[in-house]
């Protein structure tokens, strides 16, 4: 069979079956973390039954889990379109955000800058914050608001040759504009700044290539691509062998072991490359591939996904502007639709974002409130302070019937006297 199957994605997923209130759950929380297939949990079981030891010692169990890390780094290597040892595994991207903002604390001098956006998720502003106490300068890119889009003309502005990294993300997580990287990474290295790319909302909805984007560092977490909480950092090599880490001695100097600090999440590991097993079938499935790579197989995963999420989300878009008093944030012009992904973030009259996201759930619409970690923007919007947005973040499993209960879920909330 070829071409997108929704039957058949949905019964991957077991937790997709469950109800509210004798309805059907129906999960727009993907932004927060993504629901997982089947086979995941199989593995993370399968991990603490069999191979449940720490690694590199002489006996069986403790050389399968030393298997089911270099499957990890494997899977994810060719997720991200690098080599296995460039990618390094930690909690979660906060944490290996931190970790890598104070490697290079080290080497800042006295007045070197730092660039973030207000349009990020503060996993990629608060460690570059953090260096304003070793004399560092941290500048902040402001957005278009009308279509919270990032302002290139103000990081023009802001690059000089002081600048020594530019963080930002691939895609944003409360309203999914995705950035202009390679135009950002070639401005970054003009002034020979490094690039910090924050992916974690873009994995699940588009395919990477940190070879093609130059890039200098990516982090992204599983949880977002179908899989359980564990964090993913790439790195160029050269840069994961020249910076010095904070880690335990005797910890082994090759990459990626002196990143990688204490014993790693084994069952978690277990789980990453189980959920990209799952995108590898999902794209032979979807492009009737019989034999190729894997990096073949995720990419025509991730087209199926692109096109089946861009229906959805031209559904879901022009029926939200059709309601009267809805406030739209983002990218609406479907012409422009490729420059986002399928997250969206309204506010509607009389009603806060926690009103609405509470009668939602109540009826098994499960969506988001607040700000979401994207503090800068929030603030930058004007809405922090009125309990922020409410947000509907679709993904692959969801499906046309599940966007128009929601719309006229709330088409109802506005005719209710």
């Amino acid at each position: 069979m070829t071409g997108f199957d929704i039957h058949w994605v949905r019964s991957q997923f077991p937790s997709l079956g469950q109800e509210v209130n004798g309805q059907p759950a129906v999960f727009f929380d993907a932004p927060g973390g993504t629901q997982v297939p089947e086979r995941v949990i199989d593995a993370m079981r399968d991990c603490l039954l069999c191979s449940n030891a720490n690694t590199h010692g002489a006996f069986a169990t403790s050389r399968r889990s030393d298997e089911i890390l270099a499957a990890a780094h494997s899977s994810v290597a060719d997720l991200l379109g690098c080599d296995a040892d460039e990618v390094v595994f930690g909690p979660n991207m906060t944490t290996l955000t931190f970790a890598m903002s104070r490697a290079i604390g080290r080497e800042l001098r006295l007045g070197e800058e730092l660039i973030v956006t207000r349009l990020d998720h503060d996993a990629n502003v608060a460690p570059w914050v953090a260096l304003e106490e070793r004399g560092a300068v941290v500048r902040v890119v402001d957005i278009h608001p009308e279509d919270c889009t990032l302002d290139m003309y103000d990081l023009a502005r802001k690059l000089n040759e002081r600048t020594r990294v530019v963080a930002v993300g691939y895609a944003a997580n409360a309203v999914g504009t995705i950035n202009d990287l390679a135009e950002i990474v070639r401005m970054a290295h003009a002034v020979g700044a490094w690039t910090f790319i924050d992916a974690v909302h873009y994995a699940p909805h588009g395919p990477i290539d940190v070879r093609a984007l130059d890039c200098d560092f990516l982090a992204c977490s599983s949880y977002k691509f179908f899989g359980p909480h564990c964090g993913a950092l790439y790195g160029k090599r050269e840069h994961l062998m020249r910076l010095r880490p904070y880690k335990v001695r005797p910890a082994s100097e090759r990459i990626p072991d002196r990143w990688e600090t204490g014993t790693q999440n084994h069952e978690g590991l277990a789980g990453v490359a189980a959920a990209i097993d799952y995108l590898r079938e999902l794209g032979c499935r979807s492009a009737g591939l019989q034999a190729g790579t894997r990096r073949d197989e995720l990419l025509a995963a991730y087209q199926a996904i692109r096109d089946y999420e861009r229906g959805l989300a031209e559904r879901l878009i022009s029926g939200l502007l059709a309601i009267p008093g809805l406030t739209f944030y983002g990218i609406r012009d479907p012409e422009r639709f490729n420059q986002r992904t399928p997250t969206v973030a309204i506010r509607m009259e009389s009603h806060t974002p926690r009103e609405l996201a509470t009668y939602l759930g109540d009826r098994g619409i499960f969506t988001w409130d607040g700000n979401y970690y994207a503090l800068n923007l929030t603030e930058r919007l004007g809405v922090e302070s009125s309990g922020g947005m409410l947000r509907i973040g679709l993904a692959h499993y969801n499906t046309a019937e599940e966007v128009d209960r929601l719309l006229d879920i709330l088409g109802e909330l506005v005719r209710r006297p």
